[in-house]
């Protein structure tokens, strides 16, 4: 009868196998890296892979000490380590030991060393970057005369701006002979006075765009006193000149469209503006209308005429106000004066006298109101309504 195994030990079985085979513990492999992720824990995860075929692989978190470099999507290495079955999922894998840039890997590797060196000398540093400017006349362009770069730097700046002017200085972008060709680019176009510079070229492999990361280049983009807009490959290409340039745009069309302001918005903008400062202005001259009208009423107030004018008014005035008062002060004594006259009428002995009255008084013209005044004998004169009589006193009777 034929023996029946669980599953645990047909993969411990074949696990042995691994073991045992000497040529599979220690094993030198060259592929392409491929969904490559570094865990929290520490250990990467990746996929080596070729034309043909795949091995899932693993680098522990203590075999990382030894690796020099950062992995990513699309480097070429070569994995030292031992080919061994993970024996819960059945599933074998390649336990890297040691991992090492091949190939295109050491064109990373070169490009990491130049770019860390440049950084440290301060080239890409903040401080020297020169601003794009906002409204340019002429841009320059170092680039292949063919091809799809040019085109879409020209398309999109001609939409963006028809009054431009392009210089196209048709540099090689590829190959020994381009770091030579695109440095003469940028000095051709600094001479001519551009005012912003556009330097790349289409996507492509590394080493398709690795003249964008020689040395020379990036120095002759530094040094240019002309703002620089760097635009290599597509969007996930990044190189040495992206660093050393003044701006980088992801693709070339993007280049033209940071270089070359939007007539269309500008002319929007400028009729804005210009509504603006009419509004302004109508509104400043209308506010100097008002002070200027002020101060023309402030004027007529204070001017000699006006205030003489205001005196004279204010002297009639009160001339009428003294001349009422007068007459009313006068009226007033006059009315006065007719009740003291009717009292002194009422008090007046004359008055008595006109009424059958009489009054007498001595000699010496003192008024008698007594007997005891006179004696007998004496003269008196009494005073009538008509005048006066001289008597003398026969008979003195008091009571």
């Amino acid at each position: 009868m034929q023996n029946v195994y669980t599953v645990a030990q047909v993969n411990s079985y074949i696990r042995n196998m691994f073991t045992q085979d000497f040529m599979l513990q220690k094993v030198r492999i060259r592929g392409e890296v491929s969904n490559c992720k570094y865990h929290t824990s520490g250990h990467i995860y990746f996929t080596l892979k070729d034309e043909k075929s795949a091995i899932a692989c693993v680098m522990f978190s203590s075999d990382r000490k030894g690796l020099p470099f950062r992995m990513m999507e699309g480097q070429q290495i070569i994995v030292s380590g031992s080919v061994d079955i993970y024996e819960r999922d059945g599933k074998y894998q390649l336990y890297a030991r040691q991992i090492e840039l091949d190939g295109i890997g050491a064109l990373y590797e070169r490009y990491e060393r130049l770019k860390a060196e440049l950084a440290e000398r301060g080239m890409f540093a903040e401080e020297y970057k020169r601003p794009i400017p906002r409204y340019i006349k002429v841009l320059g362009v170092v680039t292949a005369e063919t091809g799809a770069a040019v085109r879409d730097i020209i398309n999109v700046a001609t939409r963006r701006n028809p009054y431009v002017q392009i210089i196209l200085y048709p540099a090689i972008v590829q190959g020994a002979a381009a770091a030579p060709s695109i440095i003469n680019g940028i000095r051709a176009l600094e001479k001519r006075g551009v005012d912003t510079i556009i330097v790349g070229r289409g996507g492509g492999s590394i080493e398709d765009l690795w003249a964008f990361n020689e040395e020379a280049v990036a120095q002759a983009v530094f040094d240019c006193s002309v703002p620089i807009i760097s635009a290599v490959g597509h969007e996930t290409d990044v190189t040495i000149t992206d660093f050393a340039a003044d701006l980088r745009a992801p693709t070339p069309s993007a280049a033209a469209e940071l270089a070359v302001c939007d007539f269309a918005q500008l002319e929007e903008r400028m009729e804005e503006y210009a509504a603006t400062m009419q509004h302004l202005c109508s509104r400043t001259v209308q506010s100097c209308r008002n002070r200027v009208d002020q101060y023309g009423v402030r004027l007529r107030y204070l001017s000699p005429l006006y205030i003489l004018r205001t005196r004279k008014a204010q002297s009639v005035s009160l001339e009428e106000r003294l001349q009422s008062a007068l007459e009313r002060r006068m009226q007033e004594a006059r009315h006065r004066l007719a009740l003291y006259a009717a009292r002194m009428k009422g008090l007046s002995p004359l008055d008595k006298l006109s009424q059958g009255y009489a009054y007498a008084a001595d000699a010496a013209g003192r008024t008698l109101s007594s007997v005891e005044q006179v004696a007998v004998g004496e003269q008196i004169r009494v005073y009538v309504k008509d005048g006066s009589l001289l008597a003398q006193v026969q008979e003195k009777q008091n009571g």
